[in-house]
């Protein structure tokens, strides 16, 4: 695999990384717990008050915590299988790990910007590098041009480049449901915002991470070659992601949040995502399993 030892070290100090920072979020304790907090704009919250996220407001900090659990006892490992099979050389090893340095970068892109300041900070910033880099090396591996004759003819390209298409067009609507109103009724911040300084994973997931699903979709679709590489890395990605939103929802409903119907939304979604994932991996040809 091209770069494979650049990315061989990358990974290895992404794992620690990743490990120490997911292990703070789950473990540390320290602090003077839960207390209530009036924001710049005259919102009333309770501040969690424990740990790395004493300064997040309560039902965001458990969610951090949620994701935490997933990365540390999810994610690290399967980075870890990731680059084992990558390192056979074969495409579906490469794809997958691609998949799963996505997962790293967009997660450390949000606590770096999200998470209110804490001693992880330079943490998160070298995640967010080393992962950016890692994922980057990683595609500069593909041959794109090649990539549609590296899959069986019966690839499910419009099952999953439409399920693409669909996730953009379900979250997006979500997403504006919360910025659009108040901007109607004048009051113009939704309470979503809380405390902190603007819709973080809204306007990543907006600008960023849904028209990316979206083009990708499209592209498969065509069946250009972009889209063969794109769809089963953001697949890949959007499993892992929806497996931390899972346990996120969870870790609310433990503390006593209303989670219906989200709590059967997400799941279904994480579903579909993972057979999505495994038809276009499983559609590689037998041949491109061992080499690029």
């Amino acid at each position: 695999m091209k770069y494979s030892k650049i990315i061989g070290v990358l990974l290895v100090l992404i794992m620690c990384a990743s490990g120490v920072a997911a292990a703070m979020g789950v473990f540390s304790q320290q602090g003077p717990g839960p207390r209530e907090y009036e924001s710049v704009r005259g919102q009333t919250l309770t501040l969690y008050g424990y740990g790395i996220y004493t300064h997040m407001s309560a039902d965001v900090a458990v969610q951090g915590i949620g994701q935490d659990y997933v990365t540390l006892f999810l994610g690290i490992p399967l980075l870890g299988i990731a680059f084992l099979a990558a390192r056979r050389g074969g495409l579906r090893g490469r794809l997958f790990l691609a998949g799963i340095l996505g997962y790293f970068l967009v997660t450390y892109l949000f606590y770096l910007v999200m998470a209110m300041y804490n001693p992880l900070f330079l943490v998160y910033a070298f995640l967010l590098g080393s992962s950016f880099f890692a994922f980057s090396l990683t595609l500069m591996g593909f041959d794109i041009e090649k990539l549609p004759e590296a899959f069986k003819p019966k690839t499910p390209t419009g099952l999953c480049g439409g399920f693409l298409i669909f996730n953009t067009l379900a979250i997006g609507q979500l997403w504006l449901g919360v910025v659009v109103p108040p901007l109607l009724d004048g009051s113009i911040y939704p309470a979503q915002l809380q405390h902190y300084t603007t819709l973080i994973v809204q306007g990543l997931d907006l600008g960023l991470l849904l028209p990316l699903s979206l083009v990708s979709g499209i592209l498969l679709l065509k069946k250009r070659p972009m889209g063969y590489l794109l769809v089963p890395v953001y697949l890949v990605f959007l499993s892992l992601l929806m497996t931390a939103l899972t346990a996120k929802i969870i870790a609310m409903a433990l503390t006593g949040v209303n989670v219906i119907p989200v709590i059967f939304i997400i799941p279904t979604i994480l579903v579909i995502t993972i057979v999505c994932a495994v038809l276009m991996l499983k559609s590689v040809r037998p041949q491109q399993l061992q080499k690029g």
